[in-house]
């Protein structure tokens, strides 16, 4: 099953993308479940409401049916409890190519290295990035897979981990490069307003059975930066949460996003960063394109 979040006529709705419209199980008025319009209780509530989300798709009401270019999108689940969690240097051609533009020899992290970006910077699919050359004149792209929470734990095993796991989305990790570098940090240069797009929708994760075995890949303006497969991950979903979980407990909605493969603009030669008007298009495979355009 696919499932968003969209704005459609000023007010926010989950909506189910069927393929070649979207449903909108709140424009029924007889039908005013709380998870209709706000994607944690659906995530919280999923196994009782399946059916009925099921029931939706198989009648596809022409009164719930919208099209795709009458909502504006936001991320599947805009209001998580936390801070998006991300994983650093989780590709080892990542690691290496940070490493050498520094001299040097990059290898495999031994532990996760584990940051956050703001809840604050989290947009949709089709969003525009507010680029501000006051703030950041190094903007870089990183593609990544995203993991969504579906209830709650502590101390969740290896064994134990995908139980906990609801879905898949698509993240791009913007990154202010020069931030990071003069504040010696991630957080400040991860969390720009707008530098958090994901979506277009979470699959689920019975629509999606290996997660680490799909394609991944960037294109700016068309052209492909990165190109790789999750199976090249360090620390695999299960090591994330596990590790994760053993400091904090993790909810239903929450998000972790597992790192991007290498391709990045400021290991290139010469460096390359975004600027106004350029196209970033986010794809993996099974789920689809985020698309985001640099304003």
């Amino acid at each position: 099953m696919k499932l968003g979040t969209c704005l459609y006529e000023c007010e926010s709705y989950v909506f189910i993308d069927v393929g070649t419209h979207l449903l909108l199980p709140g424009l029924d008025e007889n039908d005013q479940e709380l998870a209709w319009f706000d994607m944690n209780i659906l995530i919280t509530d999923y196994e009782e409401l399946k059916p009925k989300l099921e029931r939706i798709i198989e009648l596809d009401d022409p009164a719930l049916e919208i099209d795709y270019e009458d909502v504006t999108y936001q991320a599947p689940n805009p209001h998580p409890n936390q801070n998006v969690m991300c994983l650093g240097l989780n590709y080892l051609e990542h690691a290496e190519e940070s490493a050498q533009t520094v001299n040097k020899v990059g290898k495999a992290p031994e532990y996760p290295i584990i940051f956050t970006k703001a809840v604050s910077s989290i947009t949709g699919h089709n969003c525009d990035f507010p680029f501000d050359p006051e703030t950041c004149a190094e903007l870089d792209w990183e593609v990544e897979l995203a993991v969504i929470i579906g209830k709650e734990g502590r101390k969740i095993s290896r064994e134990q981990a995908y139980d906990y796991v609801f879905g898949y989305t698509i993240l791009n990790d913007l990154s202010a490069r020069d931030i990071q570098r003069n504040h010696k940090q991630f957080f400040l240069g991860k969390s720009l307003d707008g530098a958090c797009p994901m979506g277009p929708y979470i699959v689920t994760k019975d629509e999606m059975p290996n997660p680490h075995h799909l394609k991944i890949s960037c294109r700016v303006n068309g052209v492909i930066k990165q190109d790789a497969n999750t199976g090249q991950m360090i620390f695999d979903i299960p090591t994330l949460i596990e590790t994760i979980s053993r400091t904090q407990t993790l909810h239903p909605g929450d998000i972790i996003a597992t790192g991007t493969p290498s391709g990045v603009g400021f290991a290139r030669t010469p460096p390359e960063f975004l600027k106004p008007d350029d196209e970033v298009e986010c794809e993996i495979e099974g789920i689809g394109v985020l698309n985001t355009k640099i304003q």
